[in-house]
C-alpha cells in the first residue's frame, strides 16, 4: 500500500495541495480530457449525479454542464472549501464530507456516479467501487478515472510507494470483484509527456435486489456539510 493510500496521510497531503491544486491539475487532467470522459456518459432527462472525491470541483464543473441535480463528496474539507468558492455551499451543488468506501447515501440514488482522481487514495478500491455501484441506479453508469500504471520499472517502484496505479488487467479484476459485468477502459493523456489516466465507464447491473433503506443514514458525512462552516 502506498503512503497516500492511508486516509490520514491523504488528508494532510491535500491540506497543503489544495492551495495550488487547480494550477497543477491541468498538467495531468485537463478540460479536454474531462469533456471526452463526459461524452462517454448517458445523462438522460433530469439526471441526479454524484461526484465522489470531488476535491476542488473540477469534475463537478463539467457535470454541471449536463445536470442540475449535482452532489459532491470528499474527505478533505480543505479541498471542498475551494469548491465552495466556485459553487457556493448550498447553491448549485450539494456538498458532503465523507468516505468513498462508506458513502452516506441510500441505494439506487443516482443516475450517474463520477469519480476522477480519487480511487488512487482508497485503501480498499474494490470496496469503494462496490459503494459506487450500490448508490447508482440499475442501468445507470459509473465513471472512474485513475492513474495508469507506468511502463518504466523505476517509475513503477516510485508509483507503488506512493499510491494506487493500475493497468487495464488490474482494472478488470477490481471492477469484476466489485460486481460490474459491463465496462470499458480508455487511456487519456494531456500531453505526450504527461502521466496517463485510465478511465473506466461501467454499466450498473440490475441484480434484482431491493434497496436497503438503512443505507440512507449519513453516519460518515460531516454533519456540517453541505455548507460546512
Amino acid at each position: 500500500m502506498g503512503i497516500l493510500e492511508d486516509k490520514s496521510n491523504a488528508r494532510l497531503f491535500y491540506k497543503y495541495l489544495s492551495k495550488v491544486y487547480d494550477r497543477i491539475n491541468s498538467f495531468n487532467w485537463n478540460e479536454e480530457m474531462r469533456a471526452e470522459a463526459l461524452s462517454w456518459l448517458e445523462f438522460g432527462d433530469d439526471p441526479r449525479v454524484l461526484d465522489v472525491g470531488c476535491g476542488t470541483g473540477f469534475g463537478t464543473e463539467g457535470l454541471l454542464e449536463h445536470a442540475d441535480d449535482v452532489h459532491g463528496l470528499d474527505q478533505s474539507i480543505h479541498q471542498m472549501e475551494k469548491a465552495f468558492e466556485k459553487f457556493g455551499k448550498r447553491d448549485r451543488v450539494n456538498f458532503y464530507r465523507g468516505d468513498a468506501e462508506r458513502l452516506p447515501f441510500r441505494d439506487d440514488a443516482f443516475d450517474v456516479v463520477w469519480s476522477s482522481g480519487s480511487i488512487e487514495y482508497w485503501p480498499n478500491p474494490v470496496e469503494g467501487l462496490r459503494e459506487l455501484r450500490r448508490v447508482a441506479k440499475p442501468g445507470g453508469q459509473v465513471l472512474v478515472v485513475g492513474p495508469d500504471y507506468p511502463h518504466n520499472p523505476i517509475l513503477q517502484r516510485v508509483a507503488d510507494a506512493i499510491m494506487l496505479f493500475y493497468d487495464a488487467d488490474e482494472a478488470d479484476r477490481m471492477f469484476e470483484a466489485a460486481g460490474y459485468e459491463e465496462f470499458e477502459h480508455h487511456i487519456q493523456q494531456a500531453t505526450p509527456q504527461s502521466p496517463r489516466a485510465i478511465t473506466t465507464v461501467a454499466r450498473v447491473p440490475d441484480d434484482g435486489e431491493s434497496p436497503d433503506e438503512s443505507a440512507a443514514a449519513a453516519t460518515d458525512a460531516d454533519p456540517s456539510a453541505p455548507g460546512a462552516e
